[in-house]
């Protein structure tokens, strides 16, 4: 299953791997729901803050990227 919703960014913790930055999110969405996500630097907003509207793409229920809308 795939599809996107829009979420809030509760809490964005960069951290290094191989060279590169990775990042564990949380995010809520609408119905109050949090989730967690381990995202590589292609699945992430540059810059991505607390508090911030983007959009959640997910695949098999798991959250594979954000966008900005």
């Amino acid at each position: 299953m795939l599809g996107e919703q829009e979420v809030i960014v509760l809490e964005v913790k960069p951290f290094g791997l191989h060279g590169l930055t990775y990042y564990d999110v949380t995010v809520r969405f609408p119905d109050r729901t949090l989730e967690h996500a381990r995202l590589g630097p292609e699945g992430v907003p540059e810059r991505l803050q607390p508090g911030e509207k983007v959009l959640a793409t997910r695949a098999a229920n798991m959250i594979v990227s954000l966008r900005q809308p």
